[in-house]
């Protein structure tokens, strides 16, 4: 079951317009970038857990509200989340949060750059 929901997850990533996975930390973490920029991070064994980048008050008050989300593991504490993933959280907050994540590194990059990933 476990590889089926990672599969699962890898795909809703990869989905995001000109998402690249990559292993820089080694096989067992995949790690989702869009021009170069982390926007997801997730362990290939289980328990499953994803880290997506949020905003800084955002991130507070989901960790206050769900107990799935912890303040990003190895991460930016401030601006990262970890999500367990292996739980009753419906799936739909979950990728809302992926795409908040991916929204979050696109608005950062240069206008150039979100001009060519919207023409995509």
């Amino acid at each position: 079951m476990a590889k089926k929901d990672l599969e699962y997850w890898r795909s809703r990533c990869l989905a995001k317009i000109g998402s690249v996975e990559e292993t820089p930390f080694g096989p067992e973490i995949l790690v989702y970038k869009v021009s170069g920029k982390m926007f997801a991070l997730m362990g290939v064994e289980p328990p499953l857990s994803i880290n997506l980048k949020c905003d800084p008050q955002e991130a507070m008050i989901l960790r206050d509200t769900f107990p799935e989300v912890i303040p990003g593991y190895h991460m930016n504490k401030k601006h990262w989340n970890t999500v367990a993933l292996d739980t009753q959280l419906d799936r739909s907050l979950i990728l809302g949060w992926i795409d908040d994540s991916y929204d979050l590194v696109v608005k950062g990059l240069p206008k150039k750059v979100q001009s060519a990933l919207k023409s995509s």
